[in-house]
């Protein structure tokens, strides 16, 4: 599942509607801006660009954007996606002999025959509800005789539990937004046809009597609430994709019937063998998440169009593996393997799931990246979760007692613009042992389809301005190994002993520097500086 706070979930639907309500509208560029300003908590990439790197002489980076999709005609990322030049578009055959046919900006192992794709899919969790429902409902614990039988009705147990509640809390989240749609449409309509205006202003609303019986009390305070963030339209629109992303979890992610990938790919996640399938629709059904994870990491910074990326040269290859619901291990494991063996440095993964399935064939890809010197930035995740004690998936960790990890993989928590006790994002997983370290994610303005641009919250899009930061580094500093990098970003992360809100609590406070294993924030400029200071140990193709 993508991890990203501006899709409707039950699990953030709530910490959206506040935000919508709540915020104020966040800062031009502010991912990229100085964080020892004082002003915003960004990466600092627009100084460095300035001091550091003016007289410095780029090498070009690919970094796999493991995700949706990718619009790669968009006006801002021209020049900006990866294009496979051993392959002849369109010609309907494999010309460089990787398997995988007519693959000039990537891969899609979503994609069937005819050009079809998987759009919508099943959670993991609604995948095992349905796998192990035959066998062990209305069985007790005692009826269990072997190990396995044993373990498998202890998963049985909690997956039943989970995927009822979940259920029970989407349809009631459901009917909360749609009572809001209604309330909010209707509130809005009678204020402008009461004031006698098609466009509603703070300055408008301020002439609202506060004991007016219709508009004035709350009302006025909600109306002014939303007209002075979001406005009006935004809020709306916000309310009705949560309509719809939540019927659609109803009717496909929480459906154990569901066959879609069957139907589309004519491919079994189970069937571990075959690494070749898909097609080469590298932008698929919706490719909103997939984009806008891409603007951030690559857009073009020398043009005058809507945002800028924080790596100005590297190249974006799309591997679509990521549906709406949860991602199959089989197709992350070879979305792993296929970015890497086509000369990526970073990959990017903004998602993540409850529940693995074949964790030891992910596991392997992860190692295979490692063994090729490739850094994995994931984002840490959206529930408001300690990772210290629920870990989702794939992570760092090959054995149960995490004693044995991935030594090239990041973790990346959510923070927002403010240096205060709201700096961690509030729907932000952390662990003190588990979550690296945290980097903007919260309202970043980036690239979406059609050519536009829109602002999404989530650990989705604070991983890519990591995967972006480490990218930059690699462009400057080519022969550091992707440990090197890692190890860079973290020693030159920004300490901060502020005491924060826990996200998911409404008045608990710790340390920031206890969230996360550095305790800080991504620091792009003092990472350039700390990178000069480096002898790199990546083995240098001749």
């Amino acid at each position: 599942m993508k991890f990203n706070a501006a899709w409707w979930t039950s699990a953030v639907v709530v910490a959206s509607i506040v935000s919508a309500n709540a915020q104020e509208k966040a800062p031009d560029n502010w991912f990229n801006l100085d964080q020892n300003s004082g002003k915003v908590s960004g990466l600092g990439t627009e100084k460095a660009y300035q001091d550091l790197l003016k007289d410095m002489k780029p090498t070009r980076v690919i970094v796999g954007v493991l995700d949706s999709g990718v619009e790669v005609d968009h006006e801002d990322l021209k020049g900006k996606v990866w294009v496979n030049e051993k392959e002849i578009p369109n010609n309907g055959k494999d010309d460089d002999g990787n398997g995988y046919i007519d693959d000039v900006n990537g891969w899609n192992f979503l994609g069937g025959k005819g050009g079809k794709s998987v759009l919508h899919e099943t959670l993991e969790m609604t995948r095992l509800y349905g796998e192990l429902k035959p066998k062990y409902d209305g069985k007790k614990a005692e009826d269990m005789k072997g190990k396995a039988d044993k373990a498998a009705f202890a998963l049985w147990e909690r997956v039943k539990k989970e995927y009822e509640a979940e259920q029970t809390e989407t349809t009631a989240t459901l009917t909360m937004v749609e009572g809001l749609l209604k309330s909010e449409t209707e509130l809005f309509a009678k204020a402008k046809k009461k004031l006698g205006v098609e466009k509603l202003t703070k300055e408008i609303l301020a002439t609202i009597a506060d004991d007016d019986t219709e508009l004035g009390g709350d009302n006025k305070k909600k109306l002014l609430k939303i007209v002075g963030s979001t406005g009006e339209e935004a809020r709306i629109k916000r309310l009705k994709d949560g309509v719809v992303s939540l019927n659609d979890k109803i009717k496909f992610q929480l459906d154990p019937k569901n066959s879609i990938r069957k139907d589309v790919i004519g491919d079994d996640p189970n069937d571990l063998s075959n690494r070749f399938y898909g097609n080469n629709d590298v932008e698929g059904p919706d490719a909103s998440h997939g984009t806008h994870v891409s603007g951030i990491i690559a857009a073009n910074r020398n043009n005058t169009l809507g945002m800028k990326g924080v790596c100005n040269d590297c190249v974006i290859m799309s591997v679509r593996c990521v549906p709406d619901g949860d991602e199959a291990d089989k197709d992350v494991a070879n979305a792993i393997r296929y970015a890497v063996d086509n000369g990526a440095l970073v990959l990017n993964m903004s998602f993540g799931k409850a529940y693995p399935k074949h964790k030891k064939y992910v596991d392997e890809a992860l190692k295979y990246a490692a063994k090729k010197d490739v850094l994995l930035v994931h984002a840490a995740g959206n529930e408001s979760l300690n990772k210290d004690e629920t870990l989702n998936y794939p992570n760092r960790y090959f054995d149960d007692n995490r004693k044995c990890e991935g030594k090239n993989w990041l973790d990346i928590g959510a923070m927002t613009w403010h240096n205060d006790e709201h700096l961690p994002a509030s729907f932000s997983n952390y662990g003190k042992k588990t979550v690296d370290v945290f980097a903007p994610g919260f309202e970043i303005y980036s690239t979406i389809p059609d050519g536009k641009y829109a602002s999404f919250s989530g650990t989705s899009m604070a991983a890519p301005t990591v995967a972006g930061a480490a990218g930059l580094l690699l462009t400057y500093f080519p022969t550091l190994s992707s440990e090197q990098v890692k190890e860079i970003i973290m020693k030159s992360a920004h300490k901060n002993d502020t005491e924060v809100l826990v996200p998911g609590e409404d008045a608990k406070k710790v340390k920031f520097s206890d969230l996360s294993i550095t305790g800080a924030t991504v620091d792009l400029y003092e990472a350039i500086k700390l990178a000069k200071t480096y002898k790199g140990k990546r083995k240098m193709k001749k």
